[in-house]
């Protein structure tokens, strides 16, 4: 029988050494299945919005909650990491010669940062436990790269809400939050699970440029400016070119206008996370100028670098069909001969924006 006061001092001590961990938020919830959660997720599916994310279908049975990916688990341990910008990142809307890349991508690959403290934390939990005389727990750490769905635990545990966007927003620290998990066999008392703090709100679906909320608190990912430039492989749709203007890796707009990042305080962000200052306001001709080999330097130890320089190119490219600036025609002139069949009829596409008449 464990010790139900020392799993709760264990829970005390471990959401302190989160916090020195640099974890912005903590949060425990139980590791059973929700079949209201595991219905969302298949009704999604079905819907197709996951696009050509075949990965999120073929996984659909352990994805669709904690036990189902490993039924030994007794707890999930919530976790956010804050990249709070210290700048607008809508900014740049409308600047032609300059490129637009989200936020969460401008600073350290975030799966690096945050897998690394989740590691850390679970070596301290381990320890702890033998400290405290309890059988040595097992437990797995998940970094979106696992068939998880972090954010409706995140909800669970009480670390913020899935908003209209769908996406997780804390009341501390806004939307800007990267998540990640711990399955463990410690039984952890549940904390109480974050209500719904939206309201009548829709301030995410009026901005998004090209309507891909087909309902509160649904994504359709083939309309998602984000899903486009990153996950898309092949030409981007020509009914979503213009809506991206000059976003090349990812979108941060229903993010941006969500009112409760009021209260999301930069000193909380995790220093990994500071933006670097060349791509904050990148210049479209420089970007269009990379190879593959100078793609991989610039973008090392980036999230961007997993696009690889052909997807990066291509978005660059519908961006500057959409900068009305005549000094990128010869870069995209060159670009319509690249080996890249999906680069070179972006490239086709963009000089034809760029040299048709008003």
């Amino acid at each position: 029988m464990v010790n139900a006061a020392v799993v709760n001092q264990l829970k005390q001590a471990m959401s302190k050494e989160a916090v020195r961990l640099g974890f912005c938020e903590i949060g425990f919830a139980s590791a059973e299945d929700d079949p209201v959660r595991a219905q969302r997720l298949h009704d999604w599916l079905e819907a197709g919005h996951h696009g050509s994310m075949g990965w999120m279908e073929e996984r659909a049975d352990v994805r669709q909650g904690p036990s189902s990916m490993w039924p030994e688990a007794k707890s999930v341990i919530a976790l956010g990491m804050s990249y709070a910008p210290d700048h607008d990142p809508l900014a740049l809307e409308g600047v032609g010669d300059r490129a637009r890349i989200s936020v969460y991508a401008q600073g350290r690959d975030y799966h690096d940062v945050v897998k690394k403290a989740l590691k850390a934390l679970a070596r301290w939990l381990v320890s702890a436990a033998k400290e405290a005389g309890l059988e040595e727990p097992q437990l797995k750490v998940f970094v979106d790269t696992a068939p998880v769905m972090e954010k409706p635990l995140g909800q669970a545990a009480g670390i913020g809400w899935q908003g209209k966007h769908s996406n997780l927003v804390s009341r501390e620290h806004g939307s800007w939050m990267f998540l990640g998990a711990i399955y463990t066999t410690v039984p952890f008392a549940p904390d109480i699970a974050e209500e719904d703090h939206c309201g009548s709100c829709d301030a995410c679906h009026a901005a998004c440029p090209t309507d891909a909320f087909p309902a509160p608190y649904q994504v359709d990912a083939r309309r998602c400016i984000s899903y486009l430039t990153i996950e898309h492989k092949g030409p981007i749709p020509h009914e979503f070119r213009r809506p991206m203007g000059n976003r090349i890796y990812g979108c941060d707009d229903c993010l941006a206008v969500c009112p409760w990042n009021k209260f999301a305080d930069t000193a909380a962000r995790h220093k990994s996370f500071a933006a670097r200052t060349e791509l904050v306001e990148p210049e479209l001709a420089e970007l269009l100028q990379l190879d593959d080999a100078a793609f991989r330097t610039m973008f090392s130890g980036s999230p961007i670098k997993r696009i690889g320089r052909n997807r990066f190119v291509r978005n660059c490219l519908i961006a500057a069909g959409n900068s009305q600036t005549p000094s990128l025609e010869p870069l995209v002139s060159e670009l319509c001969a690249d080996p890249d069949p999906v680069v070179a009829e972006a490239a086709e596409w963009a000089l034809g924006e760029l040299t048709a008449k008003p």
